[in-house]
């Protein structure tokens, strides 16, 4: 018999550090291979992950709701050593799927670049001047923030040893670049945040839990230029108190990672939003030509995928749309990577088609029907819900008649589609004169930010929305 070390994967190059969320077997369970054995959180998505090789759990590590570092112990696999010898998952680096394995489509995602060490007199300015205003990060969809200036390496010949080292220096070297992103993004100090994780580390849950207890950054802390910068912490409501016979749920993590990024991007972002009904009588009669073939190729067209294709094809003649905001400046971000907005039982979740503006429409259809499935099959990576650039939602799906939904920061803009449905309509004859009929309609409604997206902007975009899905070329089916 042979034990082997079942290891918190690394679920995308910019993870740090993971939360065992739930175990699914107990010591003693018999566990065959590629069957899920635990579930882990991480600050991107929620996975399974499966067992590397057939054979008993025999000891876990690591309990439920602990979060640790990639590459940690969380629990042993007993199984005879044949088996052990020949599996191929049985290093850390192969314990759970690989982003490219899951998504073979999708380009490699770099790694973010590490800090660069600055010469000792800008960080001795750095240290003495308030922290600039951070960019609007988001948690589930992270750009290069801005963090906590380094000072040099003391081993690099600045004359400093390892001991004069302040506090806040020594926790920054050993933060992950979520929690310095979350720091600078709430303008916090990290010496201040108690830290549970290993040698006193502060974790992204210590983040959040100190700013769950709404502490402020005392007077003397505060940024010299109030004009510039004013110190952003989370609002607290009242405390209310459960009722005899009410029901009493903690949050989830996803669920407070969801409130935490849209009270952070109602306060960010000047939130306007702009609404434009569609005539979709043309999709539906291409759809319903089309359905049955997209069918034996394994794919269920749907109204949202003639909107995504018009929305990926349209956004690089509208360029402030996929953008976002950095400080004073404004990003025009050169890919369309498109996030479409995936309802769980559990939570939300944004999946992003990459280069979705190169996808036909079947290609599109394909994309958004694999990522919705592996979403609420919990088999999403992380790379797979990063780097969006501009979102779609679809509450419509629920019958609603229209939304006007938060945008999902740092992106610009988020659009979302109300129900498609029959409705009586005016419309004019061959003999020009007008008359009721029944349409196939729906309505789109457009969330923009304010700073850098003006209402023109966004009612061109609109507009052209919707011709191009009201004359929807038949060639591009």
């Amino acid at each position: 018999m042979a034990r082997i070390d079942i290891v918190m994967p690394q679920m995308g190059e910019s993870i740090a550090e993971g939360t065992l969320s739930r175990w699914l077997k107990a010591v003693g369970d018999q566990v065959k291979r590629d069957e899920p054995i635990f579930e882990i959180s991480t600050d991107k998505v929620d996975a399974e992950i499966p067992a590397p090789s057939a054979g008993v759990l025999a000891e876990i590590l690591v309990q439920e709701g602990e979060t640790v570092e990639v590459q940690t112990v969380v629990a042993r696999l007993e199984t005879d050593t044949a088996a052990a010898a020949t599996s191929p998952a049985t290093s850390p680096a192969t314990s759970a799927p690989s982003p490219s394995a899951v998504a073979p489509s999708q380009p490699p995602v770099p790694a973010e670049p590490p800090p660069v060490p600055q010469p000792p007199e800008t960080a001795a300015t750095t240290a003495k001047d308030p922290e600039p205003p951070a960019s609007t990060i988001d948690a589930g969809q992270p750009s290069a923030p801005p963090v906590p200036a380094q000072r040099q390496d003391p081993d690099a010949g600045a004359g400093r040893s390892k001991g004069d080292e302040t506090l806040e220096e020594r926790l920054t070297q050993k933060s992950t670049p979520l929690v310095r992103r979350m720091v600078a993004e709430h303008d916090l100090r990290l010496g201040d945040i108690p830290g549970t994780g290993l040698a006193g580390r502060v974790t992204k849950n210590d983040v959040l839990d100190f700013l769950e207890r709404g502490v402020p950054r005392t007077a003397t802390e505060a940024p010299a230029s109030a004009e510039t910068h004013t110190p952003a912490t989370r609002v607290s409501g009242p405390l209310v108190q459960p009722w005899p016979g009410d029901r009493v749920e903690p949050w989830s993590r996803i669920r407070k990672l969801t409130a935490d990024h849209m009270v952070m991007s109602r306060r960010v972002s000047a939130h306007v939003h702009s609404v434009i009904e569609v005539d979709y009588s043309r999709v539906a009669s291409l759809r319903a030509a089309k359905k049955s073939e997209y069918g034996e190729r394994g794919v269920n067209l749907t109204f949202l995928a003639f909107i995504a294709k018009a929305v990926a094809d349209a956004l690089p003649r509208h360029p402030v749309l996929n953008a976002a905001v950095s400080g004073e400046s404004t990003i025009y971000r050169r890919e369309v990577n498109l996030g479409v907005a995936v309802a769980l039982d559990w939570g939300l979740i944004v999946p992003v088609i990459r280069h979705a503006d190169g996808l036909s429409l079947l290609g599109m259809a394909r994309a958004i029907n694999d990522l919705a499935e592996r979403a609420r099959g919990k088999r999403l990576s992380p790379d797979e819900v990063q780097k969006g650039t501009f979102t779609i939602t679809n509450p419509g799906v629920f019958g609603t008649f229209v939304g006007l939904p938060i945008l999902n920061q740092p992106q610009s803009a988020i659009l979302a589609v109300g129900a498609v449905e029959k409705r009586p309509s005016v419309v004019q004859g061959t003999d020009g004169v007008d008359a009721l009929a029944i349409r196939t309609k729906g309505m789109l409604a457009l969330s923009f930010d304010h700073r850098i997206v003006d209402g023109a902007d966004a009612d061109r975009f609109l507009a052209e929305l919707r011709v191009m899905l009201q004359e929807f070329p038949e060639s591009a089916t």
